[in-house]
């Protein structure tokens, strides 16, 4: 272990990674596959981040996974795509970094591989934009759901823990569970094998908390690595215009430690911060990723020179508002099921409710930021599709007492307790239900993409994701614009080297994850894509710094 000429660190590793999600993960995974020696910190009580706390999904084009299928992706299919996606809005979504991304995948996937953890492809799962040059169906990975007794006392403090074996990939059945054959299908199978878990002796999970416990596992439990929770960064240490370690603040004392190959900046964005979220934002904000989120790293980084972009944007969607003292509920597929419409505070519709999350929350901003809005069930969506929001009898008696959710037995009952116009409200309704029976939605175009398609009711005709809202009582619920955490940040280069305003590169500083200006720019090209390109960049990064002289 390298050792500074001068002793000044209380401690000196060769890789010092801030934060401990999956971008953190993925940078400690490669650092240890090259046989270098890594510290993880992480500024809370809890590890794991937003991604023990997300679907664990990575999109990740031309993984080994779909080549072993035989799935038929390409490179040049996966650029083009991320070309018409994403396009160049800056120096993060550079062809230079779209490239890197793409090619990074099959190192990551193997190596995480080689370390024991174990993928399975979301075979169903459309790109966000799959009818668009170079988009498929299938490009998304996710662990299979796991033992996490392995973890021993780790367990205790992961972020969100639960033992649940549901995987990403049988969230768009389960939410039919009981309407169609192949949703009972899949819903037995989810039963079955979370029974199996118990009968075994397993506690199993699944999602992210299967993502996180199998990269614990692989390095907090068999690796050795030591994670510092509680201890937050404070500063960086910097000698002749080089990272070389940190100030971390731990049991009450400030603690110096050396890197002597690089500090990796993964402690995610800043969405719980809500005075920067009306800085950039505009907006309190309604998140639904890691509450110690608050910028702090990415503030240190700004100060040590670091060039930020996209502080503007996040990855943006639509959230049943919070009951006092609860969390916001992010929703997927429940708005796109058939028997539903959103509604502005006018009592009209102003998007496809079925698109992808990120495109209906840049919607959302741009029609009312303030909103509110409201998504307004038939009586058949509740009894025919699985609502998670409303699962939990404590939270929905908690949102029936805040006004969230409110119930008539007609629209024009349900117009008034609302607030919408009544008229407009009608004729909204009206409009949709001849979409409905017509099978074409002439004003929003839903159903017409695979992707709208993946969430709906195939038993439903002509349009699996339309039906008519005309059979009470009728429920709505009170949406606001929520994300999934922010995407501004260090502007990075090809390998997760932190850059300055002139472009150039300082030296031993690398970002990954939503503490880094994303990639995928202002857009969610498939599911997956916040995880996917956090934990290929912290895999490029930890090569880049094995490669390095110390």
């Amino acid at each position: 272990m390298p050792v500074p000429s001068q002793p000044r660190f209380d401690h000196t590793y060769d890789v010092v990674v801030v934060g401990s999600g999956s971008a953190g993960f993925a940078t400690a995974l490669g650092a240890v596959d090259a046989g270098l020696s890594v510290l993880i910190v992480e500024g809370t009580e809890k590890w794991g981040g937003s991604s023990a706390m997300s679907g664990g999904g990575l999109w990740l084009p031309v993984n080994p996974l779909m080549e072993r299928a035989g799935a038929g992706d390409s490179r040049e299919e996966a650029l083009t795509y991320l070309e018409e996606t994403v396009g160049e809005v800056g120096r993060s979504t550079s062809r230079e970094r779209k490239e890197a991304f793409v090619d990074g995948v099959a190192d990551f996937v193997t190596t995480a591989e080689r370390h024991g953890m174990r993928f399975a492809r979301g075979k169903d799962y459309p790109d966000y934009y799959p009818e668009l040059p170079g988009g498929k169906i299938g490009r998304s990975i996710e662990v299979e759901p796991l033992d996490s007794r392995p973890l021993g006392d780790w367990w205790g403090t992961l972020r969100s823990a639960v033992p649940l074996p549901a995987k990403t990939d049988d969230v768009w059945l389960l939410g039919r569970a009981w309407s169609t054959p192949s949703g009972f299908v899949r819903g037995a199978r989810f039963v079955f094998r979370a029974l199996g878990g118990l009968v075994t002796g397993k506690r199993l999970v699944g999602i992210g908390n299967a993502l996180m416990t199998s990269f614990g596992r692989a390095l907090l439990v068999e690796r050795d690595v030591p994670l510092w929770l509680s201890s937050p960064l404070e500063d960086l240490v910097v000698d002749e215009a080089r990272v070389v370690g940190v100030r971390v603040r731990r049991e009450g004392q400030v603690v110096t430690v050396g890197a002597s190959r690089g500090v990796m900046l993964a402690a995610g964005g800043f969405e719980s911060n809500s005075d920067w979220r009306q800085k950039y934002h505009g907006i309190d904000g309604n998140p639904s990723g890691n509450p110690g989120n608050v910028g702090q790293v990415i503030d240190i980084a700004r100060e040590a020179g670091a060039a930020l972009e996209l502080m503007d944007d996040a990855w943006w969607g639509a959230s049943i508002e919070a009951p006092p003292g609860g969390t916001p509920a992010f929703i997927v597929g429940e708005r796109s099921m058939p028997y539903s419409i959103m509604v502005d505070a006018q009592g009209a519709r102003f998007a496809n409710e079925s698109e992808s999350y990120v495109d209906l929350g840049h919607h959302m901003l741009d029609h009312d930021k303030d909103g509110p809005y409201w998504l307004v069930f038939d009586s058949r969506a509740p009894r025919r599709y699985l609502q998670t929001f409303a699962m939990d009898p404590r939270a929905t008696t908690a949102m029936r007492a805040a006004g969230i959710v409110r119930k008539a037995g007609t629209l024009e009952e349900l117009a008034d307790a609302i607030a919408v116009d009544p008229a407009t409200f009608r004729a909204t309704v009206q409009r949709f239900n001849g979409f409905a029976r017509s099978g074409v939605d002439g004003d929003f175009g839903r159903g017409n993409s695979a992707y709208d398609r993946y969430y709906s009711d195939p038993l439903v005709h002509p349009n699996p994701n339309l039906g008519p809202i005309e059979r009470g009582p009728f429920t709505a619920y009170r949406v606001v614009i929520g994300d999934l955490g922010t995407k501004g940040g260090v502007v990075t280069d090809a390998d997760g080297r932190a850059l300055r305003e002139d472009g150039t590169v300082i030296e031993g500083l690398f970002a990954a994850g939503n503490a880094s200006a994303s990639v995928m720019g202002r857009t969610y090209p498939g599911p997956g894509s916040t995880i996917g390109p956090a934990t290929v960049f912290g895999m490029r990064a930890a090569r880049f710094m094995a490669r390095s002289r110390d």
